[in-house]
């Protein structure tokens, strides 16, 4: 313990230095120490974010390359405010929001990156399989699916045992996370490079101007398709729809709400102070920001290379068939057979109605993979290298989840960091994730009543977690002398706000697309718990 205190001591009086010197000579001591952020970066590059950026690229093409990263610079943002206020104060967020802010913020915050955390694990232990089955080719058997899930669980919980053991596992934690963080963005570049020469860099760089009209028109090259369809209104609206729901869920997701509860902890369990939030926004920048800018923009890069306003020639001919092209039958059908329903009763459909059917199915890691097949000509390549990409995503992602629950019912249960409860509460999402794989996430029924509340819930908590963080610093009871001042005060708070009406259209588009009034309810009824909270709780003076 002694040793731990030292190395923290000497570590803080090293950050006293460096933060009197120049931005530039402080960035390599700032790399030497960082940790926090590189969580952040294992978490969000997981199975929603490959999800996202391959159907922000099947969708949209290059032209929504700015999106993850704007709305990620946005979600930055509010992560260094959460850590400027917790290296400042030195109190965990959770007990503070309860006592300076409201005590139902608080346990709504706690509760929704709770839910969070035992619901999506599942997917993750889903996607780590199908990497281990379809991309590596192995355990693939009668028990492959339990075989895998196991193994999942027991790298995820070894890892975070460790983590949970002291200083030096922390230490050897964020070597770990570090390396995987490396390995899932090396594996998505290593692909965008293999495709280089084929690539159009011009519109690439161009599709980094962010362009907001694409909430209200289609993507340039559906346009053109668009108006020789039979039904150009109809194809317009369908890809429409879907473009838009792309772009504010990702919006709204890029930084989740679990997410802004594990910085703040993973911090306090470092012993990082004041000293320490010159780093924590350093950390933030090239453990999150970099690593999510490169594999996302790589992902979104292959996507629209390989399916955007392409299809699979085996769906409209049979005799072009290939395996790839069965797993997308059930999709192109349902498609087809929409638009059927649409036109006059013995009407066919325009070949260019079917290649539109068939554009718009969904692809996975797999079929990206398999069509890459064609550009290194060598299967081995293609699939491992991509494979290694997927299985770091979901294991790294596993292992965040364990670790941040752990801290959830820590603070629930009002326990110690480090203790039994904090280990046992770590190994929930693993359990949740691995039997939820195995007997639940396959259910289309009980993976809607399993997710959709949980996004939903998780959704409305954001934009109202980042109202609070706005709350919190500029709180001066809970802040003190640390309240920002003068202009940095306004341009803070300017930005902020645009974060969180980026935050709040996002979540409110997504509420309303999958729940509708019964989500407006709920978030009623939140904000009137909340509101009655506010005045019921004793006043705190400045």
């Amino acid at each position: 313990m002694s040793e731990s205190n030292d190395h923290l001591s000497t570590e803080k009086a090293l950050l006293e230095e460096v933060n009197q010197k120049p931005l530039l000579s402080r960035w390599g001591t700032f790399a030497k120490l960082s940790g926090p952020g590189w969580l952040q970066g294992a978490i969000t590059l997981g199975g929603g974010s490959l999800a996202g950026s391959l159907y922000l690229g099947v969708i949209g093409g290059f032209e929504l390359l700015w999106l993850q990263p704007l709305m990620m610079i946005f979600g930055v943002l509010m992560l260094s405010v959460i850590a400027y206020v917790t290296l400042s104060t030195g109190e965990k967020p959770f007990r503070a929001i309860n006592k300076h802010i409201n005590p139902v913020l608080g346990w709504g915050w706690l509760i929704a990156a709770m839910l969070a955390n035992l619901v999506w694990a599942m997917p993750q232990f889903s996607l780590g399989t199908a990497a281990i089955q379809q991309n590596f080719g192995v355990l693939d058997g009668e028990w492959g699916n339990h075989i895998c899930a196991i193994l999942l669980f027991l790298i995820g919980g070894a890892v975070v045992w460790a983590y949970d053991s002291g200083s030096k596992g922390i230490k050897i934690f964020e070597i770990i996370l570090k390396v995987m963080v490396a390995v899932v963005v090396l594996s998505f570049f290593g692909v965008v490079v293999v495709m280089a020469k084929d690539l159009d860099w011009g519109s690439i760089l161009t599709g980094f101007i962010p362009n907001p009209g694409l909430l209200f028109e289609p993507a340039s090259k559906f346009t053109e398709i668009i108006a020789q369809s039979s039904n150009p209104d109809y194809w317009r609206e369908v890809i429409l729809s879907s473009q838009r729901d792309r772009m504010v869920t990702a919006a709204a997701t890029a930084v989740g709400i679990n997410m802004t509860f594990l910085l703040p902890y993973s911090m306090l369990r470092k012993g990082w102070g004041k000293e320490h939030r010159g780093l924590a926004s350093f950390d933030l920048s090239i453990g999150l920001f970099l690593p999510f800018f490169l594999a996302t923009t790589c992902v979104v890069i292959a996507s629209a290379s390989q399916f955007h306003t392409k299809f699979d020639e085996g769906l409209l001919d049979a005799s072009k068939s290939t395996a790839l092209t069965a797993k997308l039958e059930g999709a192109y059908n349902k498609n087809l057979d929409a638009f059927k329903a649409q036109i006059e009763l013995g009407a066919e459909p325009k070949e260019i109605d079917k290649q539109l059917a068939a554009m718009l199915v969904s692809r996975d890691s797999g079929q990206l993979a398999g069509s890459l097949e064609n550009l290194t000509g060598n299967k081995t390549v293609s699939q491992t290298v991509f494979g290694i990409g997927v299985l770091g995503m979901a294991v790294s992602t596993i292992i965040i989840l364990m670790l941040i629950n752990g801290f959830t019912v820590t603070e629930m249960l009002g326990a110690e960091i480090g203790g039994m409860k904090h280990k046992i509460g770590s190994i929930l999402p693993g359990i949740t994730g691995a039997l939820g794989f195995l007997y639940l996430w396959s259910n289309a029924d009980a993976k809607f009543w399993l997710a959709v509340p949980t996004s939903v819930f998780g959704m409305v908590l954001l934009p109202i977690a980042y109202i609070t963080f706005f709350l919190m610093i500029n709180n001066k009871s809970l802040m003190g002398t640390s309240l920002p001042k003068g202009g940095n005060r306004i341009i803070l708070n300017i930005a902020m706000g645009v974060a969180l009406i980026a935050a709040t259209i996002g979540a409110a588009w997504s509420i309303w697309s999958k729940v509708q009034w019964t989500g407006v309810i709920a978030v009623g009824i939140f904000i009137g718990l909340a509101i009655i909270a506010h005045f019921a709780r004793p006043k705190i003076s400045d």
